[in-house]
């Protein structure tokens, strides 16, 4: 078995990624909950996994009142963080049930919920080590 190099320097997970156009994660996350909110989204967050995780840099997290609003949080969202940042999803999942719909940005994954599917998954309790963002949502 070959010896492990320890010389080789571990990722600093303390910062935040850029995105592929140069975007900062972070930015795209703020981007993301203001268009939710926009959307009368409730629970508005965002979590910062930047020293916890090695998927992605931020969680956004939000409810909709049911599966219509759902579908249009994730609409606006789409737009709008397009619109501010430049970046678009790599993918969307949940679309045809609308019960919970996860938008993956790379460094940031956007999940939009109904509010049982938020309560059953409960994301911010399995991720309760992470800080949340402070939000200046007008």
């Amino acid at each position: 078995m070959p010896e492990r190099d320890e010389s080789v320097a571990s990722v600093d997970r303390s910062a935040a990624s850029l995105s592929f156009s140069g975007v900062a994660a972070e930015e795209v996350a703020r981007a993301a909950a203001q268009a939710a909110f926009d959307k009368k989204a409730e629970d508005v967050v965002v979590l910062d996994l930047t020293e916890l995780s090695d998927v992605c840099d931020f969680f956004m997290i939000a409810t909709g009142f049911n599966n219509r609003q759902v579908d249009t949080i994730v609409d606006e969202i789409e737009e709008q963080v397009a619109k501010a940042c430049g970046e678009h999803p790599f993918s969307i999942e949940g679309r045809d049930q609308r019960t919970w719909i996860l938008m993956d940005y790379g460094s940031v994954v956007v999940h939009v919920f109904t509010p049982e599917a938020r309560e059953y998954y409960r994301l911010e309790k399995l991720w309760g080590d992470a800080p949340q963002l402070s939000l200046d949502l007008v």
